[in-house]
């Protein structure tokens, strides 16, 4: 996979205070698993083609970024893939959505389980009468995030990435954080900005790394996991606008959102050099505005 470029953004707040912002776009990596999900999944499935696996096996919700990246990435390489959904009532009504539909289409086996089901997701037995029922397959955690997804995201950083004082990423299950911390330079501060609502993301994250240089962001969440404000809608539309550049509004929409924020209020000193990631999770927008129009608010452009 060639470089991916980092992109100066050109608006009135950081020319204001005199910061130097750029975006990493792993929006733009088309394997065809974009964004950090390219990261995360690269060593997975190598281990699992070198072991001999013929299936991946993951859990996710409906929008799931990761469900969808999981089937492009088995697809590519030539596995079966089985998506467990999070809410049987889903099984009747899944074409409508657009996520589980490209996942399909890309081959993916859904099945659908209900709530108090999923929630045994970790659970050892629930794995090992899923093996007996499905056959052997390699196990990918919900949302991506284990040791060698986070070894793939310290590869998102590379050596012209040192002059910056500041990483920016959003915050999902930690891995993509914990990577970024592995890689990141003396000198260097990452910040993680939450997309979870009351998430002890403390004990996640340090799973992973033992680096201390980081900082969890909680107060731009918007409420919780995929939810979403018109002041929210707006802000990435203008966005949009002004730089030519989308952005998902689970992750890196709410993290521009507070770093811009975070920039008009002063946290960082006059003269900073922040970089942001861009994270992918594009897919999701076609998701979000069905949602959003069911419930008679502004649409997300694209």
């Amino acid at each position: 996979m060639a470089a991916v470029g980092n992109q100066q953004l050109q608006l009135p707040v950081f020319s204001k205070k005199e910061l130097k912002v750029y975006l990493k776009r792993l929006d733009l990596v088309h394997l065809p698993v974009a964004g950090n999900k390219y990261f995360k999944l690269k060593y997975n499935l190598e281990k699992a083609q070198k072991e001999g696996y013929h299936t991946l096996l993951t859990f996710g919700g409906s929008y799931s970024n990761h469900i969808l990246a999981t089937a492009q990435a088995g697809k590519k390489a030539g596995m079966q893939t089985i998506g467990l959904i999070r809410g049987d009532e889903l099984a009747e009504i899944w074409e409508d959505n657009p996520t589980l539909k490209a996942a399909s289409e890309a081959g993916m086996r859904l099945i659908f389980l209900s709530r108090a089901e999923y929630r045994n997701k970790t659970d050892r037995s629930f794995i090992e009468n899923l093996e007996k029922d499905l056959g052997k397959f390699y196990l990918l955690p919900e949302g991506g995030t284990n040791r060698l997804a986070v070894l793939g995201c310290k590869e998102i950083l590379t050596p012209d990435d040192s002059k910056f004082e500041y990483i920016c990423c959003p915050l999902g299950t930690g891995g993509t954080l914990a990577g970024l911390v592995n890689s990141s330079e003396e000198g260097q501060s990452v910040l993680g900005f939450a997309s979870l609502k009351g998430h002890n993301f403390q004990e996640d994250i340090r799973k992973f790394t033992s680096g201390e240089n980081w900082k969890m962001v909680a107060d731009y969440h918007f409420g919780g996991y995929a939810r979403i404000s018109e002041q929210l809608i707006s802000f990435i539309n203008n966005f949009h606008k002004d730089t030519g550049i989308p952005l998902d509004p689970v992750y890196t929409g709410k993290m521009m959102y507070g770093l811009t924020d975070l920039a008009e209020r002063d946290y960082f000193p006059r003269g900073t050099s922040i970089l942001a990631i861009h994270t992918g999770g594009l897919q999701g927008i076609a998701g979000m505005n069905i949602l959003l129009k069911k419930k008679n608010l502004p649409l997300l452009g694209l």
